[in-house]
């Protein structure tokens, strides 16, 4: 009798589908590795393309660059990430244990101090859980360490540094941007949905507040002798800061913020300045479109350099310093959360700060554009809102 062993033949069938299926695993997770390369996108100056990063980020709100060039991003809902050169995300360990994950209340803002390169220190703000549901923006020094092995990393010697005064119930308006400069550490407070007290500086509401590195109070603050103010207090009159850069003079301090429905605002800042939330502003009431206030203007009370109607709800604010794209020196980039833009300011220095254009860009393509960077490359960075949120590097191209 003739037979045929078809083991052998199966064996060889099986073993090639194996090999091609485990190529075909291979080959997605390059894909899934490897930075998305997008359409090229035309401005008005620049030509540019847009590669994905990462995605997978729980609702990112604040990018920073460490000196190595990896970066820290925080997660609103979800932590706080280390990004390496490579784009190995992994996550930071060590944060504190009172961060109130409610509404717009999180981990939000980021900044490094100037000396980090030899103390590793940052700064962290976040919401604080307080007693009977109320919270308030608080913020943290910490140390940045090194963990077991190269791509893991810890926070020590946390430090709590301010605390907004008074908590409050409700999950609205915590402001949360920080910046460090070589003297002073800013922190952007928002109204908490307490509009009056934007105008009283006996609490921290509505208010820029200003430090010393340190987390002490600066001998120059404007409402230091003031007994019915916060020394803190750098500025007043606010709705909700989202957005704080330095210009590239040095000196000038750039801030944006939300306004109600229309009265988004990019302002100039200055130590003592009243800037008019609630009794000044370009918006109107949710619903039934009623006026705020007195108007849009009044005696003593700051007008924006600019002002969006309607709003475009905007997050994340960049002065652009680097070579990479020379034709945008000096312009501000910030997003926008409704309309999902990058919106590039132009700033006339020549007879002041004044805004002399404005283009938008992405045109919602991307999604909510939550906070803008500049990396040490001179790339523009963008992370984008959402559960399942996005690192974006702008890449310049030759202009056809």
């Amino acid at each position: 009798m003739f037979t045929i062993n078809l083991f052998p033949h199966l064996r060889r069938i099986v073993t090639a589908r194996a090999a091609s299926f485990a190529f075909l695993l291979f080959a997605v997770g390059l894909l899934l590795l490897t930075p998305a390369h997008g359409e090229t996108i035309k401005s008005q100056k620049h030509s540019f393309t847009v590669d994905t990063i990462t995605t997978g980020l729980n609702h990112p709100w604040s990018l920073v660059f460490l000196p190595d060039a990896s970066m820290l991003i925080s997660e609103r809902n979800g932590g706080l990430k280390h990004v390496s050169k490579d784009h190995v995300v992994t996550s930071v360990k060590g944060l504190p244990d009172k961060l109130n994950y409610s509404g717009q209340g999180g981990l939000l803002g980021l900044a490094l101090s100037p000396d980090f390169k030899t103390s590793r220190k940052i700064y962290l703000a976040y919401a604080e859980k307080g007693n009977y549901r109320k919270s308030g923006t608080s913020v943290i020094s910490a140390t940045l360490d090194e963990g077991t092995s190269s791509n893991t990393k810890t926070l020590s010697n946390i430090t709590q540094i301010f605390q907004q005064y008074p908590k409050v119930a409700g999950g609205r308006h915590y402001g949360g941007r920080l910046l460090a400069t070589e003297q002073h550490l800013y922190i952007a407070l928002g109204d908490r949905g307490n509009r009056d007290k934007a105008q009283q500086n006996d609490t921290h509401i509505g208010t820029l507040v200003r430090l010393n590195l340190d987390g002490s109070i600066p001998f120059d603050n404007p409402f230091l002798s003031d007994p019915t103010s916060k020394p803190e207090i750098f500025s007043f009159g606010h709705r909700n800061i989202q957005g704080m850069t330095l210009d590239n003079d040095g000196a000038t301090l750039w801030t944006h913020e939300h306004g109600p429905q229309g009265g988004d605002e990019l302002n100039l800042m200055e130590s003592g300045t009243n800037y008019g939330w609630p009794t000044i502003t370009y918006g109107v009431n949710y619903v039934t479109g009623s006026s705020i206030g007195q108007g849009t203007a009044a005696e003593g009370m700051a007008q924006p350099v600019e002002y969006w109607v309607p709003s475009i709800a905007p997050s994340g604010l960049e002065m652009v310093r680097g070579n990479a794209f020379p034709n945008w020196q000096g312009d501000l980039l910030l997003g926008s959360l409704k309309f999902g833009l990058l919106v590039r300011v132009e700033i006339d220095d020549e007879q002041g700060k004044y805004v002399v254009a404005q283009e938008k860009l992405l045109d919602g393509k991307f999604g909510r554009i939550r906070d803008v960077a500049e990396g040490p490359d001179g790339l523009i960075y963008l992370l984008t809102d959402s559960s399942d949120g996005a690192l974006l590097r702008l890449s310049p191209t030759p202009m056809k």
